[in-house]
């Protein structure tokens, strides 16, 4: 067995790997347009496991974007062997290990149903960090919903609201473990011009003129069917308790609705049991639990 980076050559060996195996994985970035410019390079350091036959038997990626690195922590993209081998993982852990100085750690998100998997990661000394709860919702009808006095609803708009929304997504996620990082208006021009925007589905909620809350909807794919994910969901701290959060999610299911998606989707946190409460009230049942590993860098 040995380990080495993935080349140019290779490349459409560990999409193909990736496809193989993203049913037992965590998929978020496993898909086909995930990969149609994909490069081993700084910002997604890659290696692979290779036999002595020559075949690729286990694959390593980890994605350092911008908002890693203000967070000071990477996320895995897949950490996979078919040799289910603890050294195995061992030899790759150690050649990605080399790309995470000023990192404090990274992280990786592992099915709750493979267990074979957490048996790998937690021998390499990853910690449990939390869990989280993947809902879905098939229901086509909307419940209704209006706006209170001096509220209204707006579509985010490219090139005037990247601050606004920042101040409310930032101030909301303040404590929601993994999303402590404040992003910047740089971070939401890419994410509202990202191939799976839908024009219309990011919102910001408004009092009078104040922006107290944000929800976007985006195209996404689950079970080999369309659906739209919903998320982030973000309210000011001050204002949530009101009920806000309903009608963002109820708009968002609207949004939905008019643009034809059968089905919608979203992630909760499992310490997050009043938001959990009011998605399973509104419609959505658990579909998936997963579990979220760190590794601190310090322990290498």
């Amino acid at each position: 067995m040995r380990v080495e980076s993935l080349t140019k050559s290779k490349v459409p060996d560990f999409i193909e790997y990736c496809k193989k195996h993203k049913e037992q994985l965590d998929d978020s970035f496993l898909y086909e347009e995930d990969f149609q410019t994909f490069e081993a390079n700084e910002a997604n350091p890659t290696y692979v496991l290779m036999n002595e036959q020559g075949n690729m038997v286990g694959v390593v990626s980890l994605m350092i974007d911008e908002y890693s690195k203000r967070g000071r922590k990477g996320r895995f993209r897949i950490f996979h062997s078919e040799m289910e081998n603890l050294e195995c993982y061992s030899m790759m852990m150690e050649s990605i290990l080399k790309h995470t100085a000023g990192f404090d750690k990274v992280f990786l998100f592992v099915p709750f149903t493979n267990k074979m998997l957490q048996t790998f990661i937690e021998g390499l000394h990853f910690n449990i960090e939390r869990y989280s709860f993947v809902l879905v919702r098939e229901e086509l009808e909307v419940p209704e919903f209006s706006l209170p006095e001096n509220y209204t609803l707006r579509a985010f708009q490219l090139g005037k609201d990247e601050e606004a929304w920042c101040t409310v997504r930032n101030a909301g996620f303040a404590k929601l473990q993994g999303s402590e990082t404040p992003i910047t208006p740089e971070m939401v021009i890419k994410m509202m011009t990202a191939e799976e925007h839908i024009e219309g589905a990011s919102m910001i909620l408004y009092d009078k003129e104040l922006p107290v809350g944000v929800i976007r909807g985006t195209d996404d794919e689950y079970e080999n069917s369309p659906i739209m994910d919903i998320g982030p969901i973000a309210i000011l701290p001050e204002y949530q308790g009101k009920g806000l959060g309903r009608i963002l999610v109820r708009s968002a299911l609207q949004i939905a609705k008019e643009k034809s998606y059968a089905k919608t989707i979203l992630c909760v946190n499992a310490d997050n049991e009043r938001a959990k409460a009011l998605y399973v009230q509104e419609g959505f049942q658990q579909v998936e639990a997963v579990i979220c590993y760190k590794y601190d860098t310090e322990n290498g």
